[in-house]
């Protein structure tokens, strides 16, 4: 059918039709078969109809977000080895490399980049084809859903799981580019619709929900909700689901009733997977797709309800030996009063070798003193922020998520150690938290996790 809507403009298979056929006029875009194209889009009705294009032409396709300076496209171009790129409109064309064509046509998708430079990841269309097939089986109970699509079209989960996914399953999408809140409302307080957004844009919107509005489905991914925000939506939202996936692979499983924050669900169909046997065993998540293993970097146990998320390895904290959880401390701070979002990251230590630090956001002004009393009965002294510090806004990287890589800096770089500031927003405390000499535990006590007493078992489908 491939109808869908941008904001409140429909467009409809006449349009999508007259696109196609404006496109095979242009000399760049007649025969582009085997040809992989870097497309960054001003208009996003273009780009969809751009996309469909190339899938049905088997093109190849590298999706830029429409901010992107041409300067840092024509690099993504070069660096994907596309044969050319559009830019602001399909009229614009350039041509970067004359080589032969894609003997599979692919997308290219990229990395978060919260370790380094994102890295490019090719998918062929069909393999996306057979991710497509799982992830409906999986969203069986959302037939007839109208999906509300509230994130860039140009990532995986926006193109993919919300648009693609609708168009296989024969409903017509809403994309929205408008991201005021409340106008993410106006589409998604329907009947029968279901909101693909992100922990951050669900976080605001289920505050700014009018008395007696409700939703009826939303879906997260990228990282955990904030407990605190999933207890909020479950009391306003009939279905609240959550996904989760890499670049390599797409979505790799979907949770339909999610319950725990934390909580990832059953793998699709076609893949399979192993993870630690507990909460207090967790270990990394690997995931194979027939022959291929992808090793996700990701902390996470498999118990009764399927996967439940831990940690990036990568942003675990190695307190004097003791790993210690970033969203296990989060979760404590998130339910202080007054504060909105907040991170909790690796700081080098000359005693302890790494330290945990926390940055948040608040309506006003907190006294940071009381936080730290507040974390200091709740969490082990493992998991004491070394520095408390109150902030604007969080950094994040392009597609949402924190940027925990540019908040880690060397002790070298590290401010001088004071019990309280000036303004009040800045708290720190001594290098070395007491019981670091005494204690044995190699892990970190954490609040209380799903399962932690629950064997593994190959009851699960893909799970083993």
């Amino acid at each position: 059918m491939n109808d869908f809507h941008v904001n409140d403009e429909h467009c409809d298979a006449t349009y999508v039709e007259h696109c196609f056929k404006e496109f095979a006029e242009l000399s760049h875009l007649r025969e582009v078969t085997g040809r992989r194209l870097c497309v960054r889009l001003d208009d996003t009705a273009r780009w969809m109809a751009l996309c469909l294009y190339a899938r049905a032409r088997g093109a190849s396709l590298v999706a830029v977000h429409p901010s992107t300076p041409r300067r840092a496209v024509e690099h993504l171009a070069r660096r994907t080895r596309s044969h050319g790129l559009l830019f602001g409109d399909v009229e614009c064309w350039q041509q970067v490399t004359d080589r032969g064509p894609d003997e599979e046509p692919v997308v290219v998708q990229f990395t978060s980049g919260s370790t380094g430079e994102p890295k490019s990841v090719e998918r062929s269309w069909s393999s996306i084809d057979r991710e497509l097939d799982s992830y409906c089986d999986a969203l069986s109970s959302a037939e007839g859903w109208s999906p509300i699509v509230a994130c860039p079209t140009t990532h995986a989960y926006g193109l993919l799981c919300g648009v693609l996914s609708a168009f296989h399953r024969g409903d017509s999408p809403v994309i929205v580019t408008n991201v005021n809140p409340k106008y993410v409302i106006r589409h998604a307080a329907r009947d029968r619709t279901l909101l693909y957004a992100s922990p951050t844009m669900l976080a605001v919107i289920v505050r700014l929900l009018r008395s007696g509005q409700r939703l009826n489905a939303v879906m997260t991914s990228g990282a955990p909700l904030r407990q605190t925000t999933l207890d909020e939506l479950r009391q306003v939202t009939d279905h609240v689901l959550q996904q989760y996936g890499c670049s390599e692979l797409g979505c790799i499983s979907v949770c339909t009733d999610v319950r725990s924050a934390s909580e990832l669900g059953r793998p699709l169909a076609h893949l399979t997977l192993t993870s630690g046997s507990s909460a207090e065993a967790p270990a990394e998540i690997v995931v194979r797709e027939d022959d291929r293993i992808v090793h996700t970097r990701d902390l996470g146990y498999l118990y009764e309800r399927g996967l439940q998320f831990v940690s990036r390895m990568d942003d675990t904290i190695n307190v004097a030996g003791v790993n210690v959880y970033p969203h296990d401390v989060e979760e404590v701070i998130a339910t202080f009063p007054k504060v909105g979002n907040c991170v909790a990251y690796r700081r080098s230590d000359t005693h302890a070798g790494e330290r945990v630090c926390v940055q948040f956001t608040a309506d006003a002004h907190v006294e940071v003193e009381a936080l730290r009393r507040f974390c200091s009965e709740r969490l082990s002294p493992f998991q004491m922020p070394l520095e408390l510090r109150q902030v604007e806004t969080i950094p994040t990287l392009p597609n949402g998520k924190v940027d925990r890589r540019s908040l880690t800096t060397p002790a070298s770089d590290q401010a001088p150690r004071r019990t309280s500031s000036e303004d009040g927003t800045l708290a720190t405390v001594s290098s070395t938290p007491r019981a670091l000499a005494s204690d044995d535990s190699r892990t970190s006590p954490a609040p209380t996790r799903p399962g932690s007493d629950a064997a593994v078992t190959k009851e699960h489908g893909g799970v083993s």
